[in-house]
C-alpha cells in the first residue's frame, strides 16, 4: 500500500507511525512545507485517558512522549483578587515542537519517508500514484477547500479574540485561568507549563475589548507589550513571547469551529484540523488528531476494502468528534459569555468554570477534590442562610438541599415538581386522582409542588380533562388538597394559572396530542387568527373586549387560589398558549398597539400579570413561565429576547422566572439534550439578575447540584422523573448519603432501610 500524508503535524506523523506498525510493508510518505524544527504554537495538553490510548497503540513513542511531560493535578482560578485551587484533574503538557520531533524520530525508525520544506501539490496529484492520500493539511486545508462540495465543511468563526503566546514565567503548580479587569474591558489568560522552562500563555478577550485596545492596528511587539502590562502581576517580570512571526500584525485570531459532513472522497481522506476542530479551552485538538490517526490506521489494516475502512473511520470518528465538540462548545460559549459571570463570588465562579463543559459533574468533582467541593458546598449553604453550615462537625449538604425564600414562602430545598398535565378533571373539577397525585408528590420530599396548568374558564381549557379555577366546586377541591399538603407535609404548593388560546379544544394527552376533539369543539381565541396547525380551528383575533373579559377571568382565578391557600401562583406565558401567543412574533401578527415590537406584544401579558399581582397577597410570591426560545431562528423569540421578557415581568412584580422553551409553533426545531434548556435560565439569571427555575431533561441529582452550584438557576424543576418516582427527592438524598431530609413519620422504617442499603452499596463500590 502506498500512502501520502499531506501535512507533518501530529495527525500526519502519528498516522504514519500507526500505519507502519500495522503494515510494515506500506510505503508512507509525509510531506510538510515547513522545516523539521519549525512550529507555531507552544505547548499542547493531553489527558491521562489520551496517554493510555497512545500507550496501547505504540508503547515506544508513548514512553518517549511521557518522559517529556510536565504533569499537574491542579487548576487555579485567579479572579477578583482571589486564587481558588482545585486538584485531581490529571493533565499533562508537552511542547508542540518536542512532540513533533519525537514523532519524527519514531516515524523515521519505522521507515516513513519524511519530506520537509516541500510544498504539497493538490491532493489529486498524489491520488494517481498512491492508494490513500491523507489530507492532514491543517485548519486552512487546501484539500477541504478544493472539494468543499463533497466534504461540506461547516466553518463557524467564533466571536472572541485570542493570541497564542509563551512565557518563561512559572505556572508549574497548576493550569491557571487568570481574569483581569482593565479600563477597556476584561482580559483573561489560559496558562500552563509544558517543559521546565516554558509555559503556554493564551490571552483572550471579547471583540469589543480587543477593538478598544486597538490590537488590530498594533504590531506583534506592541500587542505583546500591552498583554505584559495587563498580566504583570502574574508574570514575575518574565516577558511574553510569540513564535508566530509568519502572521502579520498582532497575531490575534478568531477560533474557527470546523466540522465536515463527509471525511473522504475517492481515495482522499481528511484528518486532524482539516476535518474537525475542538476549542483550545478544553485542550482536545491534539487528542482528536492522534486518536483519529489510530482509528484510520486500524481500519485500513482490518477492513476488507479501502472504502469500508473510510466509511467506518468517518462513522466512528465523526460521532466522537461531535461528542467532544459538544463539550468544547459548552466551554467555548462559557468563555464567550464570561463577563456575565464575573460578578459571582469566587467559590461559585470557580465552580462554574470547572464544570463549564458539562464533562465534570458535581459528584465527579467530589471524586477529584472532595475537600474543595465540601468548602464550596458550605459556602452555598451559608449563602442560603444556613448558619450552622460553617460550624466544625456540622453536616455538609448538597446544594439541592439548601433552603430558598421568595417573599414569605420558605422552601426547605431547591427541588420542584414541575407542572404535568393529568387530563383527569371532570368539567374542570379536580378529582380523587388529582388529590392522590399531588398529595403523593408533596409527601415525596420536594420543596415545591406545582399543579398542572389550571384554566380560567371552560373555553380556556386545553382538553376536556384539564382542571380549572372558575367554579365553586373547583375551589373546594383545590382547597382540600392544599389543606392536606400544609397539614401533612412540609412542601409548598403553587397553582399554575393559564388559558389555552389557540391550542385549546383538543384531545387528551394519551389520545392524539394537540389534535382537535372529534366532537364538541369550542370556539378559540388568540393574539391573531392563526390556527395551531392545518387541522386545528382558526381562532378569533382577540379584541379589547375579549382582553378585558379574559383579564377578569384571570383575576377571579387568582382570588380563588388565594382563598384555597396556595403558597404561590404562576402565570403560564409559555408553550404557545394564550398569553404566549401575544409574546411570540410567530403567533402575533397584529398591527395594533398589541403587535409589532416586543414592547407592544408584551402590553397585554403585562396587563394580565399586574392585575393578578394586585389581588394576590403581598407576602406570597408570583412566578411566570416563559418560552425562552421559539426554536425557529430569527423569526421567533430567542434567548436575547427572553432576557428582555423576563426583565419586564420582574419589573411588574414577578419574583422568579420559570424558564422553559419551545412548543410555541409546529415549525419549531428544538435541539434536545441533557439539561438542554438550562442555558436559557443561566442567561436570564446572570445577565438580568433575576431569580430563575431551570427545566428540561434534568433527571439526576448531579444535574440539579451542578446547575445550582454554578449559579445557573435558583430552583430546579423535574417533571417526568416525578411521574416515575413520587419520592425522587428522598431517593436522591439516600443515594448521596444525606440523612437529614425529613420523611413523613409513618415512612421512617422505609427511610432507615433505604439509607442502610445505600450505605452498603457505597461500601461495596469502594471495595
Amino acid at each position: 500500500m502506498r500512502i501520502a500524508c499531506l501535512g507533518g503535524g501530529p495527525a500526519g506523523l502519528y498516522f504514519a507511525i500507526s500505519m507502519k506498525l500495522r503494515d510494515p510493508a506500506a510505503e508512507v510518505v509525509v510531506i510538510e512545507r515547513n522545516r523539521a524544527d519549525d512550529t507555531f504554537g507552544w505547548g499542547v495538553v493531553l489527558s491521562d485517558e489520551t496517554l493510555e490510548n497512545l500507550a496501547r497503540n505504540d508503547s515506544e513513542s508513548a514512553a518517549a512522549i511521557r518522559a517529556h511531560f510536565a504533569y499537574w493535578d491542579d487548576i487555579a482560578v485567579v479572579h477578583d483578587g482571589h486564587r481558588t485551587v482545585s486538584t485531581g484533574h490529571g493533565f499533562c503538557g508537552i511542547g508542540r515542537k518536542t512532540l513533533l520531533l519525537l514523532l519524527q524520530d519514531r516515524a523515521r525508525a519505522l521507515g516513513v519517508d519524511l519530506r520537509f520544506e516541500t510544498e504539497a501539490d493538490c491532493a489529486e496529484s498524489y491520488a494517481k500514484d498512491h492508494d490513500v492520500v491523507v489530507a492532514c493539511d491543517g485548519l486552512n486545508s487546501k484539500t477541504r477547500a478544493a472539494h468543499a462540495d463533497v466534504f461540506q465543511p461547516d466553518v463557524d468563526l467564533r466571536k472572541l479574540k485570542f493570541t497564542w503566546l509563551g512565557t518563561r514565567a512559572k505556572f508549574d503548580d497548576a493550569f491557571s485561568f487568570i481574569f483581569e479587569k482593565t479600563p477597556k474591558g476584561w482580559v483573561w489568560a489560559h496558562a500552563y507549563q509544558f517543559d521546565e522552562e516554558t509555559a503556554t500563555f493564551i490571552v483572550e478577550c471579547a471583540g469589543e475589548t480587543w477593538a478598544a485596545y486597538g490590537f488590530g492596528e498594533m504590531s506583534q511587539e506592541e500587542s505583546i507589550a500591552v498583554c505584559e502590562t495587563i498580566f504583570r502581576d502574574h508574570l514575575d517580570g518574565a516577558p511574553l513571547m510569540s513564535n508566530a512571526k509568519h502572521l502579520r500584525g498582532s497575531a490575534w485570531l478568531n477560533f474557527p469551529r470546523v466540522l465536515c459532513e463527509r471525511w473522504h472522497h475517492g481515495n482522499i481522506v481528511l484528518m486532524g484540523d482539516a476535518a474537525a476542530t475542538a476549542h483550545f479551552s478544553i485542550g482536545s485538538g491534539t487528542k482528536l488528531a492522534l486518536e483519529s490517526a489510530i482509528a484510520l490506521a486500524e481500519y485500513l489494516a482490518t477492513e476488507p476494502s479501502r472504502e469500508a475502512a473510510f466509511e467506518k473511520y468517518q462513522e466512528e470518528r465523526r460521532v466522537e468528534v461531535l461528542k467532544l465538540q459538544s463539550a468544547a462548545r459548552n466551554s467555548m460559549e462559557w468563555f464567550e459569555d464570561v463577563e456575565r459571570y464575573l460578578d459571582l463570588e469566587p467559590e461559585q465562579f470557580a465552580y462554574a468554570l470547572l464544570t463549564r463543559s458539562q464533562r465534570i459533574s458535581h459528584e465527579n468533582l467530589r471524586m477529584r477534590d472532595a475537600k474543595w467541593l465540601e468548602g464550596a458546598e458550605r459556602w452555598f449553604q451559608r449563602r442560603a442562610g444556613v448558619s450552622e453550615a460553617m460550624q466544625d462537625g456540622a453536616p455538609v449538604r448538597a446544594p439541592m438541599f439548601a433552603p430558598f425564600r421568595l417573599r414569605g414562602m420558605a422552601l426547605k430545598n431547591r427541588i420542584v415538581v414541575s407542572p404535568m398535565a393529568q387530563y383527569k378533571a371532570v368539567d374542570g373539577a379536580p378529582t380523587d386522582w388529582h388529590f392522590v397525585h399531588y398529595a403523593e408528590r408533596a409527601k415525596g420530599g420536594a420543596g415545591l409542588v406545582y399543579t398542572e396548568m389550571t384554566c380560567v374558564s371552560p373555553e380556556g381549557r386545553i382538553t376536556p380533562g384539564c382542571p380549572g379555577l372558575y367554579a365553586p366546586e373547583h375551589e373546594a377541591a383545590w382547597a382540600r388538597l392544599v389543606e392536606f399538603v400544609h397539614r401533612e407535609t412540609d412542601a409548598k404548593i403553587c397553582c399554575q394559572i393559564g388559558h389555552s388560546g389557540r391550542k385549546g379544544s383538543t384531545q387528551l394527552g394519551w389520545e392524539e396530542m394537540d389534535a382537535p376533539l372529534k366532537v364538541g369543539n369550542w370556539p378559540l381565541i388568540s393574539a391573531s387568527a392563526i390556527p395551531w396547525s392545518a387541522r386545528n380551528a382558526t381562532p378569533k383575533t382577540m379584541d379589547r373586549a375579549d382582553m378585558d373579559r379574559v383579564t377578569a377571568e384571570f383575576v377571579a382565578s387568582v382570588e380563588m387560589a388565594a382563598r384555597c391557600g396556595f403558597d404561590m401562583i404562576e402565570l403560564h406565558a409559555a408553550h404557545g398558549y394564550l398569553i404566549s401567543s401575544f409574546i411570540s412574533p410567530v403567533s402575533n401578527l397584529r398591527e395594533d398597539e398589541y403587535g409589532g415590537a416586543l414592547d407592544n406584544r408584551m402590553r397585554w401579558p403585562l396587563e394580565v400579570f399586574r392585575a393578578m399581582r394586585a389581588v394576590w397577597p403581598d407576602d406570597r410570591p408570583m412566578s411566570v413561565r416563559i418560552s425562552a426560545n421559539d426554536w425557529v431562528g430569527e423569526a421567533g423569540i430567542g434567548p436575547e429576547d427572553a432576557v428582555a421578557v423576563a426583565r419586564m415581568f420582574a419589573e411588574a412584580g414577578a419574583d422568579i422566572i420559570d424558564v422553559s422553551a419551545g412548543q410555541t409553533c409546529v415549525e419549531a426545531q428544538p435541539v434536545y439534550g441533557r439539561m438542554f434548556q438550562t442555558p436559557f435560565s443561566d442567561r436570564i439569571r446572570n445577565e438580568a439578575g433575576i431569580a430563575t427555575m431551570a427545566v428540561g431533561n434534568i433527571y439526576e441529582p448531579d444535574h440539579a447540584n451542578s446547575i445550582l452550584m454554578a449559579g445557573r438557576a435558583d430552583l430546579v424543576c423535574l417533571a417526568r422523573p416525578h411521574l416515575a418516582d413520587p419520592y425522587w427527592t428522598f431517593h436522591a438524598a439516600a443515594a448521596l448519603g444525606d440523612e437529614y431530609e425529613k420523611w413523613p413519620d409513618p415512612y421512617l422504617p422505609g427511610r432507615d432501610q433505604l439509607l442502610r442499603l445505600a450505605a452498603r452499596t457505597e461500601t461495596m463500590g469502594r471495595v
